[in-house]
């Protein structure tokens, strides 16, 4: 009987310890985080709670850029969260809206992203939407190509390595259109 409690009392201490490892690391998990240049550039799925606090004293974050669309900004009170959050720390904040549905900026989302990304007083730079894949991955290829140069197969890898997908005919024809 006595063995059985111990296995028991065992059972429950790894229940425990993995639950709260798991905690620990969602706890300082930034969902589909990437750095695209450090101290530049990062970005993101939707922040939450401590990845705030993570994104200030680990990566120093100056601004955050949200593209979002207004009508995703109610969902779960995220957006209230994340104003008062760079209010109360200093970080400059900016909203550049692209639909999710027709996720390739036009021609002034692209050029208040990089007037944004080019001012020293912003950098480093996260820009997020809900799940970071789409809309993030083709503002930073729009600043691969246009701020650093990159080549349109690089970009291609760029978006390829956010999005963790293959690139679409039409973001492939965007990202070629930007190196002209």
């Amino acid at each position: 009987m006595k063995k059985k409690k111990k296995h028991l009392l065992f059972v429950l201490y790894i229940v425990l310890l993995a639950g709260a490892v798991f905690l620990l690391v969602r706890h300082f998990h930034i969902k589909n985080f990437h750095i695209i240049e450090p101290d530049v550039l990062y970005t993101s799925g939707q922040p939450r709670g401590m990845d705030y606090t993570r994104l200030l004293y680990k990566y120093h974050i100056g601004s955050i850029v949200n593209v979002r669309s207004a009508s995703e900004h109610r969902e779960r009170n995220w957006h209230n969260e994340e104003v008062t959050w760079v209010r109360n720390n200093g970080v400059n904040y900016f909203e550049l809206p692209i639909e999710k549905n027709d996720y390739l900026p036009d021609q002034q989302t692209q050029d208040q992203f990089l007037a944004i990304t080019a001012d020293k007083v912003n950098l480093p730079v996260l820009v997020h939407d809900s799940n970071g894949r789409k809309r993030v991955s083709i503002l930073a290829a729009v600043w691969a190509v246009k701020a650093k140069g990159f080549t349109a197969a690089e970009a291609v890898e760029l978006v390829e390595n956010i999005k963790e997908q293959p690139v679409l005919e039409a973001e492939k024809n965007f990202i070629a259109g930007l190196v002209k």
